[in-house]
């Protein structure tokens, strides 16, 4: 697309829905949401086993009782503080917690390298969830434990997150005696179960979109300074593309939840979502959904005996994911079907809760953005630290 094309697309968006407004919320970093509520937090700098620096923020409490929060593809921590007093950071602190909130390789808080720069070497963009499990949650976990003086530490993930701490588990099980417990919030490992159809429609065109990405030398997508992020924020900060962005594009392959994505919180979400990440993180994602298995990344028949000593990419193997794992989960969440996670619960040697929501419209992004997560969800977090931990 020529420099001339993209001017004229961006000052046409513009002209139809005026100036993007982004009210204070979405202006505001994790810092600073954190300071606007009353919190104090920190800034740590993590350095991972292959060069990657990250960024991870601490909301002091018990050391004594860690807890480190990983978010979804296209996200950062910020998912767990953009609710302000009704967000989960804001319980977990009230309950005593140490919390700690990781943003993994490629978002906006953790895009640096101690060789590579994201905006010229396209080698920085060379991972996917395996990477950001094998790597970023090794690195922060041991952080953490460093810091605090403890031997264990408990985990929250979500979407994403929660493929990140099996892929670790499953590939260096030693892990396993690091965390007290895991709780996956929406968890991902089985996508074939994925129906509806724009999801299905999605993943089906990724390899086509994948190889124009490829063509124009894309690594990054949807990053905070990417065309196709900045279109987005002008388009969907505007009253008159709610309806649009929210119920015809984000909850139509997340699940219909209106009541808890209101507009006014909308706006303030534009600011902080989405993140990025590399396409490769898709592609991931799109291979298990086509695969029906949940397994490392196939590159090529060659590549991969290169690899892996096989023609074909190993599955994750979950029966090796030892630790305590509570798996939280929504009857209409479209990404994360029930199904699947009925399937991974079979899989995990060590379930000690099967929660599904109490709330039959409970979707993907109802965990983290929902307006009553802290009347339906933040009870069982709680309460399955204080039982298991």
């Amino acid at each position: 697309m020529s420099l001339k094309i993209v001017v004229a697309v961006i000052l046409s968006v513009e002209y139809v829905y005026g100036k993007a407004s982004i009210p204070e919320d979405g202006r505001l970093d994790f810092k600073g949401l954190a300071t606007k509520y009353g919190l104090k937090c920190e800034e740590h700098e993590v350095v991972t086993e292959d060069g990657y620096i990250l960024t991870m923020f601490q909301v002091p409490g018990d050391k004594t009782r860690p807890v480190l929060l990983l978010h979804g593809i296209i996200d950062t921590g910020d998912a767990y503080m953009i609710r302000g007093n009704a967000s989960l950071v804001v319980a977990l602190v009230k309950n005593g917690y140490d919390v700690w909130i990781g943003n993994v390789r490629g978002t906006e808080y953790s895009r640096r390298h101690k060789q590579f720069n994201p905006d010229i070497h396209m080698e920085y963009w060379n991972f996917s969830f395996h990477e950001i499990g094998l790597w970023d949650v090794s690195a922060k976990i041991d952080y953490i434990l460093n810091k605090t003086g403890q031997t264990q530490i408990s985990c929250i993930g979500h979407s994403q997150g929660t493929s990140a701490f099996f892929v670790l588990n499953s590939i260096r099980p030693e892990y396993n005696e690091k965390i007290k417990l895991l709780v996956a919030l929406a968890p991902i490992a089985f996508l074939h179960y994925l129906t509806a159809s724009p999801v299905k429609e999605a993943i089906m065109a990724w390899p086509y979109i994948y190889k124009l990405l490829k063509t124009y030398r894309k690594e990054e997508i949807l990053g905070k300074n990417t065309l196709e992020r900045y279109i987005f924020e002008i388009v969907c900060s505007h009253e008159n593309a709610y309806k649009w962005c929210v119920k015809g594009l984000l909850m139509s392959v997340n699940g219909y939840d209106l009541q808890e994505l209101e507009p006014e919180f909308w706006y303030s979400l534009v600011g902080h979502y989405p993140a990025g990440t590399s396409i490769k993180c898709f592609s991931h994602y799109q291979q298990i959904w086509t695969k029906k298995k949940f397994c490392q990344f196939d590159y090529n028949k060659d590549m991969n005996l290169a690899i892996y000593n096989s023609s074909v990419p190993p599955e994750y193997d979950l029966s090796k994911v030892t630790t305590r794992v509570a798996l939280v989960t929504g009857a209409n969440d479209l990404m994360a079907p029930l199904k699947g996670v009925k399937r991974l619960k079979r899989h995990l040697p060590n379930l000690v809760e099967f929660i599904v929501l109490n709330r039959e419209t409970a979707n993907h992004i109802d965990f983290l953005w929902g307006k009553h997560t802290n009347k339906y969800l933040f009870p069982h977090i709680t309460n399955l630290l204080q039982k298991y931990t």
